[in-house]
């Protein structure tokens, strides 16, 4: 997501900025599909984490609590199928629940920095610490799809714009706040779960882009680590 060569026009000073070739895709209305009665290759691994009853075997109630996990997160064919997509979503969502209010325990987003938005692509966390300390989060987010990755390394914010919208994708980019190349943090309005991914921003709720808005500004650091599963 996001044209590097426009940042050299942003810090220009260009009156009109091109927007970045960056935003998650708005997710499009699931479409209607047949339950299917074939177990999948993850199925005890999903029923478990549905709370239904680990057998293997797919059932009808089955295949209807996986389906509406599928089309609450947007994963297509949303059949009731236990496919490895399915049970990717599932199992970063158990990784992330672990980290608990501890994100940084690993000490890889850096301490010495003051205030820093950090971003595990690994787990698709994002938090703001000052110091050692954690200050906001960490919150699901939704960063780049294979062949869009959300660029690594140690980045600042550098432009922000609360009413952005895309000239390339038309769409609205509310809370958005540049850090590299046209690479935003901002909200949309998908599951944060929502495969495959954006163009290379950091897409968040709205109530965490708001929160990340009021707390960061212009100038503030972003550190940027690890690797999205898929990519």
């Amino acid at each position: 997501m996001g044209d590097i060569r426009r940042r050299g026009a942003v810090a220009l000073g260009v009156t009109a900025l091109v927007a970045p070739l960056t935003l998650a895709l708005t997710a499009a209305p699931a479409q209607a599909a047949s339950c299917t009665a074939k177990a999948g290759p993850y199925q005890k691994k999903v029923e478990k984490f549905l709370g239904r009853k680990a057998d293997g075997k797919q059932s009808t109630a089955d295949c209807k609590a996986i389906r509406a996990f599928q089309t609450k997160h947007g994963i297509q064919p949303n059949a009731g199928y236990a496919g490895p997509i399915t049970w990717g979503v599932m199992d970063l969502m158990t990784k992330q629940k672990a980290v608990g209010k501890n994100p940084n325990k690993a000490g890889k987003c850096p301490t010495n920095k003051g205030r820093i938005a950090c971003v595990n692509l690994s787990l698709q966390l994002s938090w703001i610490q000052d110091g050692k300390k954690l200050v906001y989060g960490p919150v699901p987010v939704r960063t780049g799809r294979n062949g869009y990755e959300t660029r690594t390394g140690l980045k600042k914010v550098y432009w922000r714009n609360i009413d952005h919208v895309s000239t390339i994708y038309h769409v609205p980019m509310p809370y958005s706040q540049f850090f590299d190349g046209g690479q935003a943090f901002h909200s949309v309005g998908v599951s944060m779960w929502n495969p495959p991914g954006s163009h290379g921003c950091v897409n968040m709720t709205r109530t965490a882009a708001k929160k990340y808005w009021s707390l960061l500004k212009k100038g503030d650091d972003v550190y940027v680590y690890g690797r999205k599963p898929g990519t």
